[in-house]
């Protein structure tokens, strides 16, 4: 068997590393960027962080920001014909997963012009060119697309959201700079730092885990596990960890998949608009629950990072149910709800079982599941 690993060519980490696009910049030979953010970033004055760099060193740029939390085919489609007006020849792409995969798919659509009407390519996109080079700057500590071969799109029409995976529209460049996320309120902390922590937990027990994804897997949930409930405080060192921990966890899964707690969390998204680590953190625990008897030895390890103690002398069902316990632990202690009470109508439930289960995540899960199972899942937590 042969396992593929896709990483970006060069990444910066720490405070202050964003100095470091004027290098890449000049390095690459670049003439003009498009930068991709969303309308709050710039009103906060995060992506002005960035912008002000390139008008102090006097380089070219033109700034889209029609992006919506949930990117849609719109945004999409709008931003493409954006970037083909502006005459740029680079993306800068600032802020959480919405701005990346909205530039990742304006990146690849347009140097594949076939694929413009966006929905083809989901799944894994049958594209032929590499996407428009991207430099990537998250604001948040959780997607990690700055470093996945995966981006998220809505389609409004049809109530749901699809994955597109393409090692071609991974951002070339990515800079992880703690202090472009020292704005993020508790509340999107908290929900970015759990859907960080589903991608490393999900990615560990995938069916495409192996030696190489696991010991990022491990690394990421031990770090995360540590480090979030001081970066809701707004510290500095948890934002630091956090920052790189949800990098970590990225670099793994997104080469070897997730499971149902993405597919399930995606129509949530879609159909509601509710914020995908929230459909996430929401989903894990009972998510881990389902799962816990096709994961080997692996929640012991899970409980061993979590920092429970005795670990060795429990039994299988023991370890399972403190990894399980911890998770859900953190979710309450980081303000994450426990359940999906006034978020999912319980006519819905065949509609989002059936769309999770078309999911491209759905696959990956260690458990074949059902749709009733499915199903099941969602009706528990109304």
């Amino acid at each position: 068997m042969t396992n593929r690993f896709v990483l970006n060519e060069t990444s910066y980490f720490g405070k202050g590393s964003i100095e470091s696009i004027v290098d890449e910049i000049e390095i690459k030979k670049f003439k003009k960027a498009f930068v991709c953010t969303d309308p709050s970033l710039l009103k906060f004055k995060v992506a002005t962080k960035v912008t002000d760099i390139l008008d102090r060193e006097k380089l070219s740029y033109s700034l889209y920001s029609n992006i919506k939390p949930n990117p849609t085919i719109e945004n999409v489609q709008s931003g493409v014909k954006a970037f083909k007006e502006s005459g740029a020849d680079y993306i800068i792409a600032i802020g959480g997963g919405s701005s990346i995969d909205t530039a990742k798919a304006i990146g690849i659509i347009a140097n594949n012009s076939e694929n413009e009407d966006v929905r083809s390519l989901e799944g894994v996109s049958p594209t032929k060119n590499r996407c428009v080079p991207i430099i990537a700057i998250p604001t948040t500590a959780g997607t990690a697309a700055e470093v996945t071969i995966n981006y998220v799109i809505t389609d409004v029409e049809k109530h749901r959201k699809f994955v597109c995976v393409d090692p071609k529209d991974i951002p070339i460049v990515a800079i992880v700079d703690a202090s472009m996320m020292s704005s993020m309120p508790k509340g999107l902390t908290a929900a970015t730092g759990m859907d960080a922590l589903t991608h490393a937990i999900e990615g560990y027990i995938t069916k495409g885990a192996w030696e190489l994804s696991d010991m990022f897997h491990i690394k990421a949930i031990e770090i995360i596990g540590r480090s979030l409930r001081s970066a809701v405080k707004n510290e500095d060192t948890g934002r630091e960890d956090m920052a790189l921990g949800q990098y970590i966890a990225g670099m793994g899964f997104s080469n070897v998949g997730l499971g149902i707690d993405h597919s399930m969390a995606h129509p949530l998204s879609a159909l509601y608009d509710t914020p995908h680590g929230v459909a996430c953190a929401i989903l894990l625990p009972p998510i881990m629950e389902f799962n816990k008897k096709f994961t080997g030895e692996k929640y012991r390890e899970i409980a061993r990072v979590f920092g429970v103690k005795d670990v060795d002398s429990m039994s299988q069902e023991e370890y399972r149910n403190a990894a399980i316990d911890a998770v859900k632990q953190l979710g309450i202690d980081v303000g994450i709800p426990q359940n999906l009470k006034g978020i999912v109508k319980n006519e819905d439930i065949p509609f989002l079982a059936d769309c999770a289960m078309k999911d491209a995540c759905a696959p990956g899960n260690p458990r074949d599941c059902t749709i009733e199972e499915v199903t099941a899942l969602y009706k528990s937590l109304i």
